[in-house]
């Protein structure tokens, strides 16, 4: 049981830290919602990354969102114009006086924010990576076996909220008729990306898998990797559509919305979908569904039964790939979802 901290003062202002990555915001989302259910005329502030900021732009429980450069200011080369800039966003934070501040990455960058904000209040995990505990006034153990949104829901506990609904508060979606006009009624999402390789099912099984569904699939992805939606629809015998790059990261969301279901592997998009209750069929290997699959009862995880599994690693276990991920067949994956999806 958390005992809730009892505060001296009436909460005005609250900043929650967490930049990145995109799931890991969808994962914030139910924390917003209690925080702002328990202090209702309080400020809310978010620091966020760049580029996904426009995700949670213009959100209606959000009152400030703090944009830091977050690969910009990696870059030493520019050191004359990151200097300034860093030193105006920590000025711009301690200028707020905030009363709490919330770090939900546990990162050693995010535990500076959170000492830079100079909030009264600094929560965050004891048990957090990279020495950030050192800047929080106060502590609780999150846990390794327990999933990330139950994780930052104790931090909510610890703020007297009530965290017996899970509930995420999306931005205000954009109208995506004219997209819907020129695809198929019906289909499915296939998000054959990962952000790390080892992570990733191969294109080209996502590409046979496809070409074995009852309804059409839309293959998602960033630009960057407009390649790998490639291999899968050239495996997908016309069954697959290619949006790679052709959407924003709202107009995802509302996509995603419409779907079928989602095939994918352990990547953002999927926390999407699971937080919109879209039947989801998450492939793993390395990393651990425990953790980072995704949340709730209707939706399917497929990982292959290895002694070794999940490790976490990022070099391939043999020379060329990731066992666990190449034992996982394209005839498990279409078997188990065609069992779901008749039920």
């Amino acid at each position: 049981m958390i005992k809730p901290i009892s505060f001296s003062q009436q909460i005005k202002k609250i900043l929650i830290i967490k930049p990145s990555a995109w799931g890991d915001i969808v994962h914030s989302l139910p924390f917003l919602a209690v925080v702002r259910k328990r202090y209702p005329d309080a400020e809310i502030h978010w620091v966020v990354a760049k580029g996904l900021h426009t995700f949670l732009e213009d959100h209606p429980l959000i009152n400030k969102l703090w944009i830091m450069d977050k690969n910009g200011w990696k870059k030493i080369r520019n050191i004359r114009r990151i200097l300034p800039e860093i030193n105006s966003f920590r000025k711009g934070l301690k200028n707020e006086n905030f009363d709490i501040s919330i770090d939900l990455s546990g990162l050693l960058r995010s535990g500076l924010i959170s000492w830079a904000a100079k909030a009264r209040y600094r929560l965050g995990f004891s048990d957090s990576d990279e020495g950030s505990p050192f800047f929080y006034t106060h502590k609780i153990k999150g846990g390794e076996q327990i999933h990330a949104i139950d994780r930052y829901l104790k931090l909510a506990q610890l703020m007297d909220c009530d965290i017996s609904q899970i509930e995420y508060p999306f931005p205000p979606l954009p109208d995506i008729k004219d997209l819907l006009n020129t695809l198929p009624k019906e289909f499915g999402i296939l998000a054959p990306s990962a952000g790390k390789e080892a992570n990733r099912w191969p294109a080209e099984r996502f590409g046979h898998l496809a070409a074995n569904l009852s309804i059409p699939s839309l293959v998602i992805a960033s630009d960057a990797d407009g390649h790998i939606a490639a291999e899968v629809v050239k495996n997908s015998k016309g069954q697959a559509i290619n949006l790679a790059g052709k959407t924003n990261l709202k107009e995802l969301v509302a996509l995603i919305q419409k779907s079928n279901y989602f095939i994918c592997n352990d990547t953002g998009p999927m926390h999407i979908a699971a937080a919109l209750n879209i039947p989801v069929f998450a492939l793993f290997g390395p990393a651990n569904p425990i953790r980072t699959g995704p949340y709730g009862s209707n939706h399917t995880i497929l990982q292959e039964e290895l002694s070794c599994s999940p490790c976490y690693a990022r070099k391939p276990c043999t020379q060329h790939n990731w066992r666990c991920m190449n034992e996982l067949t394209v005839e498990k994956v279409l078997d188990t979802v065609n069992k779901h999806l008749l039920h």
